[in-house]
């Protein structure tokens, strides 16, 4: 494959998934705020900002709106909404020819809807519904492309695309949210209570937690279930062997080494992810275990550039 076209399919695919994240995100968060007193949303929508790598702005007042229009439609911020659904188009314009038609008109269409909204459009209205319309397309989408094409390298970046770019944004949000509220220090009697509840919400998780433990929310069991469950898509382990599973499959039919940079990294990552348990990770500094996490996946991406796509030529004729 062209690693000009992998390059697009990958990005792509985590414009995509960075956008349906935050919109699950503010979703989830302007829930809260209708629960909460009148101090707490302030530095929960701080944390917001954080979780969502928003760059700094001094004049932004840490409110429903202000938050909301920065995180969906202010063009300023390149992780915003609008911008990243017009990114992941963009690239998807450059390979239209590797995906399906159907992919492009989901996509296209999901660009136009949002190119119709603004921030008092929806906020007049119901905002739930535009962030709901946001993770349904985006949802959408990748039904769509697990349906419409073939299941080829192209497919396999997209994945990788996909994965490492929620691997990233669940060990930003789980760190963020434990340098608050340590799992230690909750009980259910607590106010803690609805931040853990809010904390499953923004995975997606809640209801998938309460099959697998009960609806008595433990801190201990949130951060295992979110960390280690190797059959939830929104858990690291689900993510981090998904990203393997793609490389290798990127590498079969490439012919890449087994030995190479970008699986040993991968493979790293997996092993840790198979044998660490949430004891081990509470035990440690948990800023530094997922600080670690995210460095190990911006290894991997780099690795992966250097093995697919920006590779020398000498190296892709050797």
């Amino acid at each position: 494959m062209l690693s000009r076209v992998a390059d697009n399919l990958y990005w792509m695919s985590r414009y995509l998934e960075r956008a349906e994240h935050t919109a699950r995100l503010v979703d989830v968060h302007l829930n809260l705020a209708l629960e909460s007193n009148r101090q707490e949303p302030v530095s929960r929508w701080g944390r917001l900002i954080d979780a969502l790598h928003v760059p700094p702005k001094e004049d932004l007042t840490l409110d429903e709106y202000n938050v909301t229009h920065r995180l969906a439609f202010d063009q300023s911020n390149l992780n915003s909404i609008v911008v990243c659904i017009a990114n992941a188009r963009e690239n998807a314009r450059q390979v239209r020819e590797k995906i399906s038609s159907e992919m492009w008109l989901q996509l296209n269409t999901l660009y136009l809807d949002l190119r119709r909204s603004s921030i008092d459009g929806i906020w007049n209205e119901q905002p739930h519904l535009f962030f709901l319309a946001i993770k349904n397309g985006a949802h959408l989408f990748q039904g769509i492309t697990d349906t419409t094409m073939v299941h080829d390298e192209g497919w396999q970046f997209i994945q990788v695309g996909r994965y490492i770019e929620r691997a990233l944004s669940i060990a930003t949000l789980l760190d963020t949210h434990l340098s608050v509220y340590p799992a230690s220090r909750y009980t259910s009697e607590t106010d803690d209570y609805f931040e853990w509840l809010g904390l499953l919400k923004c995975f997606t998780a809640f209801e998938a937690y309460c099959k697998v433990y009960n609806a008595d929310l433990r801190s201990h069991r949130i951060v295992e279930f979110l960390m280690y469950n190797s059959e939830f898509p929104h858990a690291m382990r689900f993510c981090i062997e998904q990203l393997q599973t793609s490389l290798q499959a990127i590498s079969d039919s490439a012919s890449v080494s087994k030995n190479s940079r970008v699986h040993r990294l991968a493979g790293k990552l997996r092993s840790g992810m198979s044998f660490d348990t949430v004891d081990d990770m509470l035990a440690r500094d948990t800023h530094a275990y997922l600080k670690d996490i995210k460095d190990q996946c911006a290894y991997i991406h780099s690795a992966l550039y250097e093995t697919f796509i920006t590779y020398a030529v000498d190296t892709a004729l050797g």
